[in-house]
């Protein structure tokens, strides 16, 4: 008898801490909400306003601290094509803020009746802008084989570091597209940045 009760009351221990383990486990959720507010750490309450931005239209994003916003560089882009085929950006120029990231796509076509094998040699005006003009994506990291009237299109993702020299206002970056196999050509030379107009 004495062990039964004993059993009897551990039985019943077990199932108050189970039922206090489930109350707490429910109650968990609006307790650390409010932990949160109170320490300000408050992840759920950021979670609820990027919701709140999305349905309103509006970015929660944090916004880039290290664009500089009261730069204004011009980047002229030129394209040589060494051979019988086309190749040009789709914008002769953009305007961009040092630090902030860009993409300009450039089209090249195979314009010839056989296949061929090609890569880009890149330069940039004035030479003190190649330290800054950081490329995350460019094909001119890559060697290309397109077939005859083959078309293709191919991105420049750069970010122009804010180091960049404030007298340095306009950058024109020069691509020469060459078949691979034949006489490499030199580093383009890229055109005097000091005219306007100047680029594709």
């Amino acid at each position: 008898m004495n062990l039964s009760g004993a059993n009897k009351s551990m039985v019943g221990k077990l199932v108050v801490i189970a039922i206090g383990m489930f109350g707490f486990g429910y109650a968990l959720i609006p307790i650390y909400k409010q932990i949160c507010e109170i320490t300000g750490v408050n992840i759920l309450a950021l979670s609820e306003s990027q919701n709140s931005s999305w349905t309103t239209g509006k970015s929660a994003s944090p916004a880039n601290t290290q664009i500089d916003y009261s730069r204004t560089i011009t980047v002229e882009f030129d394209a040589n094509a060494r051979g019988p085929w086309s190749f040009k950006p789709e914008k002769s120029s953009l305007q961009v803020h040092p630090g902030e990231m860009t993409t300009v796509m450039y089209e090249f076509q195979n314009t010839q009746n056989r296949r061929m094998a090609a890569q880009a040699i890149p330069s940039y005006a004035p030479k003190q802008a190649q330290a800054h003009f950081n490329k995350l994506e460019c094909f001119c990291f890559n060697e290309y084989t397109l077939d005859p009237g083959e078309k293709k299109q191919w991105p420049v993702v750069f970010v122009i570091d804010p180091k960049l020299s404030k007298d340095v206002q306009t950058i024109t970056l020069s691509y020469t597209f060459f078949e691979v196999g034949s006489k490499v050509p030199a580093a383009p030379v890229a055109k005097n940045t000091t005219l306007s107009g100047a680029g594709a």
